[in-house]
Order: structure tokens, then C-alpha cells, then sequence
């Protein structure tokens, strides 16, 4: 899909720049430490942009000293009240998101767009299933995709008709095959950058699949131009699945690959856990772009181990280290994930 580039603080979507990965604090906005800290977290693990709630005043003011102590874009997310999107602009928001459909009048959403035209930041203008207007609801025979296409391109032509183009589009439903051909539809109708993503996904589970499976069928298509996994859960988990779906969909490169062996009754070590610390582990290394091999016998363990760059395969108690795909020694179970460390801090950069 050929979308427009759009400036958001230091960063750039659309127009053929690497999806960016986007998250939301679970903090209280106006509490200035606690949402710091959790964005500095979450900057940490490979979050691009950040959005916050600005439910009230204090919250909107809170911006400008949020922005100080951070180094990616801060975004406003507004409800309701025109006054909130306004002073969020005010307060430094490197863009708002606003649903022009519960902002109110036409004139409150025009002063929300001087506003943002006079910083010139970008609005998202947000549509999800679950608020779509009564009148499309009834056309449509109940929540549909086309609704929700036609619900977005109806706010979007609210705000272009007041003069501003500087958008981007979100149309988000948690059933993903109606979000899906939401997607395929709307892209050929607009060149704003899509912010996508399956709404109220669920838990991390529930919702890493359900997201996995939409974001992988809209994305492949080359429709998309940042991300968020909607988890109900840490905000890290967010960061840690968007990166590792678009490293499996070829469109991100960096950090480790972990692949591991679902265990057997052959397995003579704690694979399990073995697997999870080093799945852990790796996440210092995001400067290495490698596969690394956990698996549990000595039945396709050495094979497979053999075919990333490094690894560890089980035996009975212990284990075999592979780099390159030659064994380099034996070890005690006790002793396999500091050995993997130590060869990754070893590593060429």
C-alpha cells in the first residue's frame, strides 16, 4: 500500500519507512514518575511510540513534563471533550488521537484542528467497531467492515474539509476477519498511514493469537504503517509481541530468534525452563541477529541445533554446545544457559 509520509515527534510512518511499533501506558498520565518509568521501559524493550490517556486536565498538563524525561513520540489519546485534545497540544503531544465522532459539534472539532495545524502534529482519527454510529449500523445491517470503512473516511473528510491533512487512520475491531477486510477496503481508498491493530484482543494469551493471525494477514498484504497488540496485561508484553510478529513476517531484522523443540518423553533435562530463561536472556542482545536452538534429546536436537547459529542439545542431564554447527563441548544441565550467554556476549558485532 502507497500511504504519505507522516511526522510524528522524531520518527517517521508511511511512505515506505519500517513499521514502527506502538504500545499504551496502564498508568495514571498525571502521575509524571510512574508513567516515565514505564515508558523508559518499554523504550528499552523496542517501543517506537507511546500513547497515553488524557481523561482530565491534570493529565493533559502532565504531558509537558512526561516529554521531558523521554526519547520517543508522546501521543494524546482523547475522548469527549474537545478542551482535553486542545490543551494536550498545548502541554507538547506529538500527536493526538481523537474520535471526531464524540468530540462533539463541528466547531469544537474545528478548534481541535487549528490547534493541531498551528504545531502542525498529526491526528489519528480512530473508528472501532464497537462505537460505530447508529445511522451505519442500520445501513449495513449490523457492525460490518464497510461500516467501519465508511465511518473512517467520514471523520477523515470532517477534518480534511477544515483544511488539515496530516492523518492517520485507525479502523480496529476485535473480530479479526471483519478487521482484515476493513483493511483490504480502506486501502484503496485513502494514502493516510494505517495504524493497525486488533482491538480489545483479549489476554496474552487470547490476544497474541488473535493478533498474530490479523496483523499477519493485513501486513503480508503490505497494508499497515505502525502497529500495536492490544494485550490485556504489561504494556512490555505489547512491545515483546509486535517485534517478534514482525520479525516472523520478514519486516523487521534484529534480536535473537529463538527456536526450541516441544519436549518428549525423551527429554532428559528441564527444557521448559531452560527454554524460557534464554528466551528471556536474549532480550539484552537486540544489537545480534541470529537463531539460537533450545532443544531437548539427541534425536533432532544436534540436526536441528546444527542449523542456527548457535545452540544447546539435551541429553541425560546434560548437554552438547553447537556453534556453526560444529559441537564445540559438553556440558552439565546446570551449565548450558551461562554458556550460551557467554558465546553471545562473545559474539561479532
Amino acid at each position: 500500500m502507497n500511504t504519505k509520509e507522516v511526522k510524528i515527534g522524531n520518527r517517521v510512518i508511511g511512505g515506505g519507512n519500517p513499521i514502527l511499533i506502538q504500545s499504551m501506558c496502564n498508568t495514571k498520565t498525571q502521575d509524571v514518575e510512574a508513567t516515565v518509568a514505564q515508558i523508559l521501559e518499554l523504550e528499552k524493550a523496542g517501543c517506537d511510540i507511546i500513547r497515553v490517556a488524557v481523561p482530565d486536565m491534570d493529565a493533559a498538563k502532565a504531558l509537558s513534563e512526561i516529554k521531558k524525561q523521554i526519547h520517543i513520540p508522546l501521543v494524546a489519546d482523547i475522548h469527549f471533550d474537545y478542551r482535553l485534545a486542545i490543551a494536550a497540544i498545548e502541554n507538547g503531544a506529538d500527536k493526538i488521537r481523537i474520535n471526531p465522532g464524540n468530540i462533539g459539534s463541528i466547531d469544537r472539532i474545528k478548534a481541535v484542528v487549528e490547534a493541531a495545524k498551528a504545531k502542525n502534529i498529526p491526528i489519528r482519527v480512530g473508528v472501532n467497531s464497537g462505537s460505530l454510529e447508529k445511522n451505519l449500523v442500520e445501513k449495513y445491517g449490523g457492525v460490518t467492515a464497510e461500516g467501519l470503512v465508511e465511518s473512517a473516511l467520514d471523520k477523515v473528510k470532517i477534518i480534511e474539509d477544515l483544511g488539515y491533512d496530516n492523518l492517520v487512520i485507525s479502523i480496529k475491531s476485535s473480530d479479526v476477519m471483519m478487521c482484515v477486510k476493513a483493511h483490504e477496503l480502506i486501502a484503496d481508498k485513502t494514502e493516510h498511514p494505517l495504524h493497525v491493530g486488533i482491538t480489545e484482543a483479549g489476554t496474552v494469551t487470547a490476544g497474541n493469537i488473535k493478533s498474530a493471525c490479523g496483523l499477519a494477514m493485513i501486513l503480508s498484504q503490505g497494508i499497515g504503517d505502525t502497529i500495536r497488540v492490544s494485550l490485556t496485561g504489561a504494556p512490555i508484553e505489547e512491545i515483546k509481541s509486535a517485534k517478534l510478529i514482525l520479525r516472523t513476517l520478514g519486516l523487521r531484522k534484529g534480536g535473537i530468534e529463538v527456536v526450541s523443540c516441544p519436549t518428549c518423553g525423551r527429554t532428559q533435562i528441564d527444557l521448559i525452563g531452560l527454554a524460557n530463561k534464554v528466551e528471556n536472556m536474549v532480550e539484552e542482545f537486540s544489537d545480534l541477529n541470529i537463531k539460537v536452538a533450545v532443544m531437548g534429546c539427541v534425536v533432532n536436537g544436534p540436526g536441528e541445533a546444527k542449523e542456527a547459529d548457535l545452540g544447546v542439545a539435551g541429553g541425560i542431564g546434560e548437554g552438547l554446545l553447537i556453534k556453526h554447527g560444529e559441537i564445540v563441548k559438553k556440558l552439565p544441565e546446570d551449565q548450558l544457559l551461562n554458556a550460551l550467554r557467554d558465546e553471545l556476549l562473545a559474539w561479532p558485532r
